[in-house]
């Protein structure tokens, strides 16, 4: 749904770019914090039609628990009761956004969403390479529920996609779309995390260190109080905005967002990321198969390789 043209191996395109991620990323599940496992287990797996996959405890009995769909993680969480609630001027997670394959899989998890009596429903929009609805889970966690429009329609202008945010009739997008098996089970239909949203302090700071040393490449930078960047010509895997959080600080112990992760292809690419995290002298750490950093307001960030065990990434 996010690929990339492909190149033959060995030739001059398939050289690691050592200034910019790989076209080939993948994002992976977000980790979030939950005061309440089960609410929040109940809530994924009822309104968005997930399935546990996995489960761990650790030391000290912290549970932690990966829910997706077709055994692809779509969210993992971390039982942490007693931690402050989510709070919206702080940086951290803006939306986690879910990526369907098609309009009837989108209806049919919006439906389900919009049943929920937990769910907050949060508005719609045509960004005009996308159609999306949002919502918030019950302890304040944004959701993006959204289709792609095909690659070949999105327009691009100086290397920046076009994109807005227009009204989108939810009762009349589901007539038009919902059929009757993912009204039935959304579940069937698969789907991947396409994106993360996040909240920061400062767009200027999100930008050193997301595009300039992490090595995402501007897909909007024109939009006030906000960042939108990408591999591979996507229109954004991260997004970055000061809409609530303007001037906020490192991150203070709570819940919500634990980890943004994302999958690259090979150890070279890693290689190529501790270079730049070296030269900008930015503290990482990594484990072999993956690299762990925190980004200028301490929100963690995980590139991992591909195969890494739903073990591995529970350990983290």
């Amino acid at each position: 749904m996010t690929s990339s043209s492909q190149t033959v191996p060995g030739s001059p395109s398939d050289a690691i770019d050592e200034r910019h991620l790989s076209d080939d990323l993948a994002m992976d599940a977000v980790t979030l914090r939950v005061g309440d496992l089960e609410l929040m287990s109940s809530y994924y797996e009822n309104a968005l039609a997930l399935a546990p996959i996995e489960e761990q405890s650790r030391v000290g009995g912290e549970v932690h628990r990966v829910l997706g769909r077709g055994g692809v993680p779509f969210v993992r969480l971390v039982a942490t009761p007693g931690l402050p609630a989510v709070d919206p001027s702080q940086a951290g997670l803006f939306h986690t956004a879910f990526l369907f394959e098609d309009q009837a899989a989108l209806a049919g998890t919006v439906l389900r969403a919009a049943q929920d009596p937990r769910s907050r429903f949060a508005g719609t929009g045509d960004h005009l390479v996308s159609e999306a609805f949002y919502f918030a889970d019950p302890e304040g966690n944004g959701i993006e529920l959204y289709w792609d429009r095909p690659r070949d329609t999105w327009q691009w202008n100086n290397g920046q996609v076009a994109m807005d945010t227009l009204y989108i009739d939810p009762n009349a997008y589901l007539t038009e779309h919902l059929t009757e098996d993912v009204a039935t089970d959304p579940g069937i239909r698969p789907g991947i995390v396409g994106h993360v949203h996040l909240q920061v302090g400062d767009v200027d700071a999100a930008r050193a260190f997301y595009i300039d040393t992490l090595g995402f490449e501007t897909t909007v930078g024109t939009h006030p109080g906000a960042l939108f960047a990408s591999a591979g010509g996507y229109h954004h895997h991260v997004a970055m905005n000061t809409w609530n959080s303007r001037g906020a600080g490192p991150r203070a112990a709570g819940l919500g967002l634990a980890d943004v992760a994302i999958t690259l292809p090979a150890r070279e690419d890693l290689d190529a990321l501790t270079g730049r995290l070296t030269r900008a002298g930015i503290a990482f750490a990594d484990g072999g198969r993956s690299v762990s950093v925190k980004d200028p307001w301490g929100t963690p960030v995980t590139l991992s390789l591909p195969g890494t065990t739903t073990e591995e990434l529970l350990a983290r």
